[in-house]
């Protein structure tokens, strides 16, 4: 290596800065005793230089290196005490990814020599292991931001017109027909024209991207044959992980930012902040450990051992400001610098415990709400962890959106046709208003879901009565339970075609719920399609056709179905209030907001709500007095929901001077919208469907065309 000049350059920021003549580095360690930086051949595998870092400004340590340019490798390593039973596990022979990596060259190459300890030794993880880490090691590169964003503008689509769908950039591509094959897979590949028109036919606004972040296969999946799929094993903040780039440069991400703009679709990241890959106290030394435990992990009362609230080994520390910090920074980083229009916290309750537990007023949130930057991006909480106190849906403070998977439970099981599910079906229709209806919250902090990637598809919802995860080679034993499933006569494929349109009857009546609840819907990518996963509902090892979405046979007739869903959604403002609905009486009309009734046009009484064989609910939706921009709308919408036989339902009256006209009848794919003779008092509810009827002006021209505004009938 040429030789450099050396210069104590500066503690802000973190990570390595390039100034166009050379790289400050900087990096957090309140304990070590010293820190060097390693610089290495291009191919990584070759150290070149190690740099004691001689300046200190508090706790962050800090070099200048005159002449280094972008695309330089380079990792820490750390001295100081290795004694587990205090919390301290520096081992300086163990090379450290920094926390503030912009991009990572290279994979882990799974060894005992990455960990801090010997592995099979007597004393387990209290002796230390002396060799050399590096050969095993990705490194950091040194960056430049230079993307022109030209003229990209975030959508910034509010809360009640946002439909979110949930996606694996590899799995969305992989099979894709219209991808070309060299970018399946990748950023680049998902922000393709087939893909950005296939969202915008269903209606999307928001996409949400499984973990981009660096992340690494748990050692244990790599002897199996098998990978982290999903990515919730985060050891880079920072960097986009190299499996989804074509050429390994940032810009990839940032193409594929923009080109999602440019159509009008919202980007949102689902970040892992609760926990790393470093696992617990027998995990590798891979940076975090290895530069200040103590500091970046919450530790037990005997500090050889790691609070672990996330299942996964260890908790991340964000109740230190340095850890804290680096969370917020690496947030930022992602606005700022790519653009992204939000974030999904996984298992979020983590994040934000104090000492007595989860706190709503805590640093994290604080510290977020307060940002200047994050305050004015989406945020989604995975609202639990697996901690003492962990589950809590409809806790979290403004203004945050939480997942709801009392919605994803309670709709299927009133679907599958279990007894006593109505009550629980109208709570959830109602934006879940029993635990959100706090704060100032509106009803679009809940985010509805019928499936997520941990679970079942929709697909399998309606194809399995049991998991079958046998490809993940846990002997099934892994995966969420109970599922509210139903094979509907057969375990998985069938062909027998009774079994396959009431499959497609129940997915079509699951959909309309989602669309017609209050809140804010979240599809599953290739629910759309009729993707199913073979019966596999924790396919996060599954690099394979069996988690990736099936373009092969795709049903696109259910795509179209959900298209008009989202347009009807559009089209009217009741479906997507922010007030919740309580049923109070109107200013304008006096009418309520919210009118529950049964088929034969009765209020539900108290023993109905509790009826094992109240299947079929009805309501009327108006929009709330206290709405300021609509309150002089007439906007008016009757939906049924009918998990039973055939029912013959009784209409309410119409508004003065409209026609009931049904839009919707999830009985079959597509229908024009019909419009009732003025003397009908009543129609059949179809088994196992939802049909909503809108009020139309009688003045207005009978003839079966939808109105603009008004939910079309099906197009090609």
């Amino acid at each position: 290596m040429p030789h450099h000049g050396l210069s104590a350059g500066r503690p802000e920021p973190l990570g390595a800065s390039f100034d166009g003549v050379g790289v400050n580095f900087a990096v957090f360690s309140a304990e070590a005793e010293a820190i060097e930086l390693c610089i290495f051949s291009p191919d990584g595998r070759r150290e070149l230089a190690r740099i004691p870092l001689r300046e200190r400004d508090g706790d962050i340590w800090h070099v200048y290196v005159a002449g280094l340019l972008p695309g330089t490798l380079y990792g820490w390593r750390a001295r100081g005490p290795y004694r587990p039973e205090e919390g301290l596990r520096f081992n300086h022979a163990k090379l450290l990814l920094d926390p503030y990596a912009r991009k990572v060259a290279g994979r882990f190459r799974w060894s005992d020599a990455l960990f801090g300890y010997r592995i099979g030794a007597a004393r387990a993880d209290l002796g230390m292991d002396s060799r050399d880490s590096a050969f095993a090691m990705p490194k950091a590169v040194v960056t430049e931001s230079d993307f022109s964003w030209g003229d990209d503008r975030p959508p910034r689509h509010p809360h009640d017109l946002s439909v979110n769908y949930e996606t694996h950039v590899k799995g969305m591509t992989a099979r894709h027909p219209g991808v070309d094959r060299k970018r399946r897979g990748t950023f680049l590949g998902l922000a393709t024209q087939p893909v950005l028109d296939h969202l915008d036919r269903i209606g999307v606004t928001t996409v949400q991207l499984m973990p981009v972040q660096h992340h690494m296969s748990d050692r244990f999946l790599t002897e199996k044959g098998l990978v982290n799929y999903w990515g919730y094993q985060t050891i880079g903040f920072f960097a986009p992980d190299p499996r989804y780039l074509c050429d390994g440069e940032i810009w990839e991400f940032q193409t594929m930012v923009r080109r999602f703009h440019a159509a009008g679709i919202e980007v949102i990241l689902d970040v892992v902040y609760n926990h790393t890959a470093e696992g617990s106290q027998l995990g590798p030394t891979l940076s975090f450990r290895g530069l200040d435990n103590r500091a970046y992990y919450r530790l037990a009362e005997n500090p050889r051992y790691y609070i672990d609230d996330t299942g996964c080994g260890n908790t991340l520390n964000t109740g230190h400001p340095m850890v804290l910090r680096m969370v917020m920074d690496s947030l930022r980083y992602w606005v700022e610098v790519m653009h992204v229009d939000g974030f999904r916290f996984d298992l979020g309750t983590a994040l934000a415990r104090g000492p007595q537990g989860f706190d709503p007023q805590g640093r994290f949130l604080a510290a977020l709400k307060q940002d200047p930057v994050l305050r004015e991006v989406k945020l989604i909480a995975e609202p639990w962890d697996l901690g003492p106190g962990g589950y809590q849906l409809g806790a979290w403070p403004h203004p945050f959106m939480e997942l709801n998977d009392r919605y994803r439970d309670d709709v299927r099981r009133f679907w599958k046709g279990d007894a006593g599910a109505i009550s629980d079906l109208a709570r959830r229709l109602t934006g879940s208003a029993e635990r959100f209806d706090h704060g100032g919250r509106a009803a679009t902090a809940s985010v509805n879901f019928l499936a997520s990637h941990d679970g079942f598809t929709l697909q399998d919802v309606v194809s399995y009565s049991k998991k079958s995860n046998w490809a993940n080679g846990e002997e099934n034993r892994d995966g969420h339970e109970p599922n509210h499933s139903d094979g509907m006569g057969a375990e998985g494929p069938t062909s027998n075609p009774a079994i396959l349109e009431a499959r497609a009857r129940r997915k079509r009546a699951m959909l309309a719920t989602l669309f017609l609840s209050q809140g804010t819907p979240m599809l599953l990518a290739g629910d759309e399609t009729g993707n199913s996963q073979q019966g596999n509902n924790n396919a996060y090892a599954q690099d394979n056709p069996i988690a990736w979405v099936d373009w092969d046979r795709p049903e696109m007739e259910l795509a179209d179905f959900v298209g008009r869903l989202a347009e009807m959604r559009r089209a009217h403002p009741v479906l997507r209030q922010k007030l919740f609905l309580h049923a109070q009486a109107r200013a304008l009309d006096g009418k309520p907001d919210l009118d529950w009734r049964r088929a034969d046009g009765a209020p539900p009484e108290t023993g109905d709500w509790h009826d094992p064989e109240f299947r079929c609910l009805c309501l009327s939706l108006r929009l709330a007095s206290e709405t300021p921009a609509y309150s002089m709308s007439g906007d008016v919408l009757f939906a049924i929901f009918n998990s039973g036989g055939p029912q013959e339902v009784r209409l309410p009256d119409p508004p003065a001077g409209t026609l009931w006209r049904v839009i919707l009848d999830s009985a079959t794919a597509a229908q024009a919208p019909r419009v009732l003779a003025a003397a009908t008092r009543s129609l059949t509810a179809p088994a196992e469907a939802v049909l909503v009827l809108d009020a139309l002006s009688a003045a207005e021209p009978r003839e079966n065309s939808p109105m603009p505004g008004t939910f079309p009938p099906a197009t090609g």
